[in-house]
């Protein structure tokens, strides 16, 4: 860990150039309410618990260890369990439905970082109250589960975030975020407007940036910009009296239908009725990539038209988190009795490969006991029908 930190610490200094040392717009580091939990946790016991969620930004070696790093110095004395939650192509509807497994369950956390701003809008095109009900699942249900936790949302940017801020516009996932943010007092990164507001007054290009997965110098900056959030808060002393103490938790939702109670419902509870099989594919004799952490996991598993099976589920929303590559097919889903409502796996990037996304069959139910039956459909926009569900999904 200390050669990688290392390391990060000259990609910081290569990266100095393109980092501003005078401080970013109130806004585009937005110290909000309460941000000394971690501190008084880490500066008090010497240990410290940090996640990190999100889509490939934060699954690569990106901003992720640079922040390690700057939280390794500022407490040198510390023993720090980092973890990184990022997965690749997922959004904050994915992130939602696993922060239990992937995050919560991993211990009490100190300190969360979320980052899907990118991937709600190129990857899930979600709408905004998509966006509201995935970011505030996060953080409601992360509040919730430890009210003492300290959070920070970033958001990174892509070409087309670009553009609509470089016309004073706010993109849809960030103002959907925004609103979540401030609903909570949540501290947050405007990365997306820093980046834009350089790039029109030509101190940085696109390409120094990085693009859509940054270089060294724009996950840098990034970095820079929560060490800076960082100042801000902990800018005195901590007092010998300071005391970890809950933050307050707003009574009503922004959405009622947001995911704060999500969660995963084991495939094997399931009722087969038709066809369906709980099984690791075979990928090497299927059509497109798989990425090495879907490998060897058992899926619920269907591929003809007509396959049938049924789940008995309690919650307002029901979906699976599935794998859909060339050969994703389309699933008919209908809850207690009802119509069948025809839910498409196939995904704009499923051409090449088996694509992790979460689709939802239903989102607005009574809170009650319900059951869902699946059904094959023979229509497809792929070349088969499959369908392989990782998890269900139900808030």
């Amino acid at each position: 860990m200390k050669r990688r930190f290392t390391a990060y610490r000259s990609l910081m200094l290569v990266a100095l150039p393109l980092i501003a040392c005078s401080g970013f717009a109130a806004d585009h580091v937005a110290f909000r309410g309460d941000f000394q939990n971690a501190r008084i946790k880490f500066e008090q016991s010497k240990t410290g618990n940090v996640a990190f969620i999100g889509g490939s930004i934060t699954e690569m070696d990106g901003y992720r260890p640079m922040v390690c790093e700057i939280l390794q110095r500022r407490f040198p004395a510390t023993k720090f369990n980092f973890i990184n939650a990022g997965i690749s192509s997922t959004c904050s509807t994915t992130g939602a439905f696993r922060l239990q497994s992937d995050v919560l369950d991993r211990g009490d956390i100190d300190l969360l970082f979320i980052e899907f701003a990118v991937n709600d809008d190129q990857d899930a095109h979600h709408s905004k109250a998509a966006c509201i009900r995935g970011m505030e699942g996060l953080v409601r249900h992360a509040r919730i589960a430890n009210p003492n936790i300290d959070l920070v949302i970033t958001f990174f940017v892509n070409e087309s975030m670009l553009a609509t801020l470089q016309k004073s516009e706010t993109p849809l996932t960030i103002a959907a975020h925004t609103a979540v943010a401030e609903h909570y007092d949540v501290s947050t990164i405007g990365l997306a407007s820093e980046v834009a507001d350089r790039i029109t007054d030509g101190t940085l290009t696109w390409k120094q940036y990085g693009g859509v997965h940054p270089a060294p110098a724009g996950n840098a900056i990034a970095a820079t910009m929560i060490d800076e959030l960082m100042s801000e808060a902990w800018s005195e002393p901590l007092a010998k009296s300071a005391a970890i103490k809950p933050h307050p938790l707003p009574e009503s939702p922004l959405n009622p239908t947001s995911y704060w109670r999500g969660r995963f419902i084991d495939p094997a509870t399931s009722k087969i009725h038709d066809g369906w099989s709980i099984s690791v594919p075979d990928w090497l004799s299927l059509p497109g990539s798989t990425r090495e952490r879907f490998r060897k996991l058992p899926m619920l598993c269907g591929e003809q038209p007509g396959d049938t099976v049924s789940l008995s589920f309690a919650g307002t929303a029901i979906g699976a988190y599935v794998v859909a590559g060339p050969d994703a097919g389309m699933i008919e889903a209908s809850v207690d009795g009802g119509p069948f409502e025809v839910v498409d796996l196939y995904h704009q990037y499923s051409k090449g490969l088996h694509y992790p996304r979460t689709v939802m069959f239903a989102t607005d139910l009574e809170a009650a006991e319900h059951t869902i039956e699946l059904k094959i459909a023979d229509k497809t926009r792929s070349k088969g029908n499959a369908a392989r569900i990782i998890q269900f999904v139900a808030n």
